[in-house]
């Protein structure tokens, strides 16, 4: 039950920063100010909710090795965010950022042999169908700015998002669970770190500076994104990632799909209304 609980909380925070990207997506200032003020958010509170007591800031080199290259996949996950969510709408990024859940399905199938339920088979196709129909749906608006689709950008974001997102799984099977703390603060430390470079190069190359309004927008995203983070790996230890990642990836779709009609005006198409009821009949079979 804890565990169901740690991951609606999860959903609710991973759509809650597509949310904030969708509504600061149009940047005066340099555009790593966001991100910058997004990881350096989730470093402070990574500090904060370490466990107390000795040899809290230890940790063994799986934990740094998971840590570093989980921090590399989150800025090109986020940084690809930022740029599809302008160009192609709020509504196609997040079909595309959460259809990546193939792959981490695929590494908890392949090389840790997670069982896969019989009813649940039913569910997967109807979640794999309905981004399929949300991804290309052609009629109505959803919200880019050119009215064009970016293809590459969007197979960039599943890619970088699925693959940050299977290292929580990665992670829970190799790693030592007493140092999950530690692995999210070194995954948010790379991040940081890389973000700022990022930053700087920016600001070397077009003059951009850092404006506090993007920066503190960095902020509102860092707290969903680091208790979106924390909060799937607990509820991969105590559900199986053949439920925790549809339920995730789908949950997260349907709740921003939702905002974004009556919020930012985006109009899905009779293929997106299609696929959002395939998504809610699919939830109702992953968690029988």
């Amino acid at each position: 039950m804890i565990s169901a609980l740690f991951l609606l909380i999860a959903i609710l925070s991973s759509a809650s920063m597509a949310v904030v990207l969708k509504i600061f997506r149009r940047q005066e200032g340099n555009r790593y100010g966001i991100l910058l003020g997004n990881y350096l958010t989730c470093v402070i509170l990574a500090l904060i909710m370490m466990p107390k007591g000795g040899g809290s800031f230890q940790a063994g080199s799986e934990t740094w090795l998971s840590g570093i290259i989980a921090g590399f996949l989150f800025v090109a996950g986020l940084v690809g965010m930022q740029s599809s969510v302008r160009l192609n709408g709020a509504i196609l990024t997040s079909a595309f950022s959460k259809l990546g859940l193939i792959i981490p399905l695929l590494v908890s199938f392949v090389f840790f042999a997670e069982p896969v339920r019989l009813i649940q088979i039913p569910g997967f196709i109807m979640v794999f169908a309905a981004f399929i129909l949300i991804s290309f749906d052609s009629e109505g608006s959803l919200g880019g700015e050119t009215g064009k689709v970016y293809p590459l950008l969007l197979i960039l974001v599943l890619v970088f998002c699925g693959s940050a997102d299977a290292m929580a799984k990665v992670y829970e099977q190799v790693g030592r669970q007493k140092s999950g703390g530690m692995y999210f603060l070194i995954l948010f430390a790379t991040a940081a770190c890389l973000t700022f470079g990022l930053l700087i190069y920016e600001k070397i190359k077009s003059k951009c500076k850092v404006r506090w309004r993007e920066f503190a927008a960095g902020i509102l995203v860092g707290i969903p994104n680091y208790f979106s983070s924390v909060l799937l790996l607990k509820a991969l230890t105590g559900l199986p990632a053949s439920l925790v990642y549809p339920c995730f990836s789908a949950g997260t779709l349907l709740i921003v799909t939702l905002i974004a009609i009556p919020v930012f005006k985006e109009k899905p198409g009779l293929k997106t209304w299609i696929g959002l009821g395939l998504i809610a009949g699919a939830l109702i079979l992953l968690n029988i």
